[in-house]
């Protein structure tokens, strides 16, 4: 057998596709074996309210089943008394929705089964709520970690919840699009500060948190800088944060206070974003958007002062419970003091 003696760059680029075309049929085929296994737990959900399984055969059914199953298809998995009774919540929860939202099927059977068992026990029957986090699952590929992070942050009642003046500054598409992005409050729970914390403190810990800060910001949010410096006139001024956000193909100021909301903080972000729109924005680039994340803030204070503007921005709140007492450090044995223990 005669072997190639030359190998050039398009053999190379060969061989880089086909590993390439079977890593995709790879990832098809294991959507699809996916898609299949749910449409069989499906399947088994339906049969057992339709057939009213429970009551024709017991309370013993689900562990009667479970082994009659398991001996009839030796190879199957996932077959326990506890998968069987998530089969059929899986189905009681969707079913009534099932067939008058067609994408709701083709998103049902595109995550794991183990983030739909979250689902399932976290949205306590709420069909909207579990919906929408099938679909921010997909949306966002999140790992089923990632997909528990946000149903314990009430996500859902926090997602596009900031007072904006997005629906009179943006057009119909991009202005809806940016009122989903936003949330009130943002969670800053994985974080630790001590009382009284400055804002610098603040950015700080963010910063050293930057995964779960952008994370928490949501989809399509790309962190550009801190204290981003902008030039404007003979003057310096500083950015809090900077963002690009990919699906509103535009800049994303952020301004954190660690204070209430106060109304001059709109004047000093308008200019901010101005500037930006100057000096950043490009061709292809959509209007620079305005964020205030504040420690309070009064809703009808905030409501008003954006009527002053024709800026588009948000005013939200954050939340942040690992609050430990200014004189904690103190309070800790030094390492002296716990040798000296051990002693």
């Amino acid at each position: 057998m005669q072997e190639i003696t030359k190998i050039d760059d398009n053999y190379k680029e060969w061989i880089k596709e086909l590993s390439q075309r079977f890593k995709r049929s790879q990832i098809k085929a294991a959507i699809s074996v996916n898609t299949e296994l749910l449409r069989f737990y499906w399947s088994i959900g339906e049969d057992i309210v339709l057939r009213q399984a429970e009551s024709k055969w017991g309370e013993k059914f689900f562990d009667t089943l479970s082994k009659d199953l398991q001996k009839e298809i030796p190879d199957a998995k996932g077959l326990s008394p506890i998968n069987l009774r998530y089969m059929k919540r899986f189905y009681l929860l969707y079913n009534q929705n099932y067939k008058i939202v067609p994408q709701l099927v083709e998103d049902l059977f595109s995550i794991p089964w183990g983030h739909h068992r979250l689902i399932i026990d976290k949205v306590k029957g709420n069909i909207q709520k579990a919906i929408f986090f099938v679909q921010k699952a997909i949306e966002n590929n999140w790992s089923r970690s990632v997909l528990l992070n946000f149903l314990d942050t009430n996500l859902y009642e926090r997602q596009g919840k900031a007072i904006t003046n997005f629906k009179t500054t943006l057009p119909i598409p991009e202005g809806e699009l940016a009122q989903q992005l936003t949330k009130d409050p943002y969670n800053f729970d994985f974080l630790t500060l001590t009382e009284g914390f400055k804002e610098k403190e603040l950015k700080d810990a963010l910063m050293n948190n930057l995964s779960n800060f952008l994370l928490e910001m949501g989809r399509g949010f790309a962190y550009v800088g801190r204290e981003y410096r902008l030039q404007v006139g003979s003057k310096e001024f500083f950015i809090d944060l900077l963002f690009y956000n990919i699906h509103l193909h535009a800049y994303c100021v952020v301004e954190l206070k660690t204070t209430e909301f106060e109304p001059e903080y709109i004047g000093q972000l308008g200019m901010y974003m101005v500037a930006v729109n100057h000096q950043l924005k490009r061709e292809g680039d959509n209007n620079t958007i305005g964020l205030i994340i504040c420690k309070t803030k009064d809703n009808i204070t905030a409501q008003y002062s954006l009527e002053t503007t024709n800026q588009p921005i948000g005013i939200s709140e954050f939340s942040l419970e690992n609050i430990l007492p200014e004189d904690f450090k103190s309070s800790l044995p030094s390492i002296e003091e716990i040798e000296n223990e051990l002693r």
